[in-house]
């Protein structure tokens, strides 16, 4: 059986969306068997609690949460939340769009889930959520400095981590120095040596004779 839900059928779920949304939402589209709709960061507590509440939408599950970072744009941030209704088998995405200093509204009181899923926003963007209970960085260290996911974050970061054996103890300093490492793979510590002479099969992983017995 085909579950997958027609562009037409889509566009047509967005246009009600728009229409019975009190002006939250701004637009949709449909791209590659997915709906989408925007609307302005403020109105997300709206928007979402609007979304799971209507009787003939029941998204009832954020099932993600997650940015993106175009520097070119006055707004660099989206933030998009990702909706699922289980007793209507059908997804939505929602989009908002933000700046380094603009916060986007928590919506934790709407699907708390989105606690850890705000803070991974806040933590890899940069991005901030006004009202979020415990808004602190997830991934990275409490000492980390920069957001890795922004587009001009240097991929050697600000700082680096070492062992101090003087001070017995992790040290961070700036970043001095990059080693880019040329790897040996024939090095024990580095992969598994399966190096074996044999009729024109210089290097060989176990079973190659299997292919050779069949050629």
């Amino acid at each position: 059986m085909n579950w997958r839900i027609s562009d037409a059928d889509l566009a047509a779920l967005g246009e009600r969306v728009v229409a019975n949304s009190a002006g939250a939402i701004g637009a949709f589209s449909v791209a590659r068997g997915e709906l989408t709709v925007t609307a302005p960061a403020h109105r997300i507590v709206d928007v979402l609690t609007y979304l799971r509440d209507q009787p003939e939408l029941r998204f009832q599950q954020l099932i993600d949460l997650c940015g993106a970072d175009y520097p070119q744009r006055p707004l660099r941030f989206d933030i998009v939340y990702h909706l699922l209704s289980m007793t209507q088998n059908r997804r939505i995405r929602v989009k908002v769009e933000t700046d380094e200093d603009t916060p986007v509204p928590s919506v934790t009181g709407v699907f708390p889930c989105a606690d850890w899923y705000e803070r991974e926003a806040f933590d890899m963007y940069g991005v901030f959520f006004s009202g979020h209970p415990d808004l602190r960085r997830l991934l990275t260290d409490y000492g980390f400095h920069g957001h890795p996911l922004r587009k001009d974050f240097p991929m050697t970061g600000y700082v680096e981590v070492r062992y101090d054996d003087d001070l017995k103890r992790v040290v961070y300093e700036p970043v001095k120095t990059v080693e880019f490492r040329s790897w040996d793979f024939l090095s024990p510590w580095e992969g598994a040596d399966y190096v074996k002479p044999g009729q024109g099969y210089p290097y060989e992983l176990p079973g190659d004779e299997k292919a050779k017995g069949d050629a």
